[in-house]
């Protein structure tokens, strides 16, 4: 059966193309630096956003129109295989990820869970087989069912805790099975809403240990998936423990477990922190510890995760210029946590929208190269804080420096003489970057 019959697979056309299903940056053979695009980008596609997702939300029902939801149970999640690898393969994405639940129904005991998962694993297994195709990264979905209202592995509930364990070691091993480059943490509910009611250090502890307990099983049964902590800072909780790049790190760094995960950045997810998306890939990058990216935007007009496809090329730029500077994300990649509007209910609107996603991070990647290769931020960087570079500031850099011998150079100062930040005209630059780019095509 053929499940999206209206679209053939997806090709090159260039930016003059006005066909709505065909790519007009992103070409996969395209090489930049001796890589092609392809193996630089390493897109993925969310299972439940594609898949599963319905278009509800607080405000009313669902309006996705999808041909495999005329099925239920069991007989859907197999349909929707068979959708997601023709989606796949029309796409042109190498890659894949989803939940637990996004494959496979839960049953009435986690026995029948897993004995569902079991049955899809299988026919997952022998289409990625014959097409191709790989899992990206897998993961427990510890958040959504009513048991885990307290949380998971940061449960109040030792019972609840236990099922989260159960969950994520039945995820660890279809992980191994499938293949799996990465697995993810994301704790959707590990967190709080009120301190009145809250063991802060016991729920903390608990989620330490909870993490060395999947880091230890790992590595029972043989799994060397790169394991990858997504940062959020609220929603559904008020405040969760992986708050954003910075304090997971402090987490991780205080529970022992820094030398075994690395953070999935989602751009929605920076900002909600507070933070621009190129922020959350620095702080990343720069401590060894940028894994995987989970490719999306927020609205700024809305103060929640509204997880849109990527459409703002600057962001894309500043983004692709961290991830080139790390030396690209392998064995992560750029996975698409986004789902079409509530109006693109239809089936094809699913195609434009990673058209688009994948368009918008080719752009980033071309123009990020280029000011890689001009050298345009490390010159502006190196200028600015070349101070450091000699002098007191090489002895402050070098260690040789202390409050004395800072005082004996601070009394010879006349005046602090300081150089203009120019952040008008660096963006300037990166818009005339943006604007050149495809100017000649």
């Amino acid at each position: 059966m053929t499940w999206f019959e209206n679209v053939n697979k997806i090709k090159y056309e260039g930016p003059k193309s006005t066909n709505p299903f065909a790519f007009k940056f992103y070409n996969p053979h395209e090489k930049i630096n001796g890589q092609t695009m392809e193996d630089i980008l390493r897109f993925g596609v969310a299972y439940w956003h594609t898949f599963t997702e319905d278009l509800s939300d607080p405000f009313g029902a669902g309006t996705a129109i999808r041909n495999w939801d005329k099925y239920d149970g069991m007989d859907r999640a197999k349909a929707r295989v068979e959708a997601a690898f023709e989606f796949f393969d029309k796409i042109g994405a190498n890659y894949f990820c989803f939940h637990d639940v996004d494959i496979a129904p839960e049953g009435d005991t986690l026995r029948e869970t897993n004995q569902n998962l079991d049955t899809i694993v299988t026919m997952m297994k022998d289409y990625m087989n014959d097409s191709g195709v790989k899992l990206l990264w897998n993961t427990a979905n510890n958040f959504t069912n009513p048991r885990f209202v307290h949380g998971a592995a940061s449960s109040s509930n030792a019972d609840a805790f236990s099922y989260a364990a159960a969950k994520v070691k039945k995820q660890l091993e279809i992980g191994k099975e499938l293949g799996g480059e990465n697995y993810v943490f994301w704790g959707g509910r590990e967190g709080y809403e009120t301190l009145l009611n809250t063991d802060l250090k016991l729920e903390q502890d608990n989620l330490g240990r909870f993490f060395q307990m999947a880091v230890d099983y790992a590595k029972e049964i043989g799994h060397d998936a790169q394991f990858l902590i997504e940062p959020k800072p609220k929603e559904p909780t008020t405040h969760q423990y992986d708050f954003d790049t910075q304090s997971a790190h402090a987490f991780l760094l205080n529970y022992g477990l820094s030398d075994h995960f690395k953070f999935n950045i989602e751009a929605n997810h920076a900002t909600l922190a507070g933070h621009t998306f190129e922020h959350e890939l620095r702080y990343a990058r720069i401590n060894n510890m940028l894994g995987s990216v989970d490719a999306n935007q927020g609205d700024p007009l809305l103060g929640w995760d509204t997880d849109e496809f990527p459409a703002d090329i600057y962001s894309t730029t500043l983004a692709m210029y961290e991830i080139l500077k790390n030396g690209g994300l392998q064995p992560g990649g750029l996975n698409f946590d986004a789902k079409v509007r509530r109006g693109s209910f239809e089936q094809d609107d699913l195609f434009h929208a990673h058209i688009a996603g994948m368009d918008h991070f080719a752009v980033g990647l071309k123009v990020a190269h280029q000011l890689i290769e001009d050298q345009v931020f490390e010159k502006i960087i190196d200028d600015r804080y070349a101070s450091f570079k000699e002098g007191i500031g090489k002895d402050i850099v070098e260690g040789k420096a202390d409050f004395k011998s800072l005082e004996e150079h601070a009394l010879r100062i006349k005046d602090v003489r300081n150089k203009s930040g120019r952040q008008e005209a660096i963006k300037a630059t990166i818009n005339q970057y943006l604007l050149n780019a495809y100017s000649d095509q």
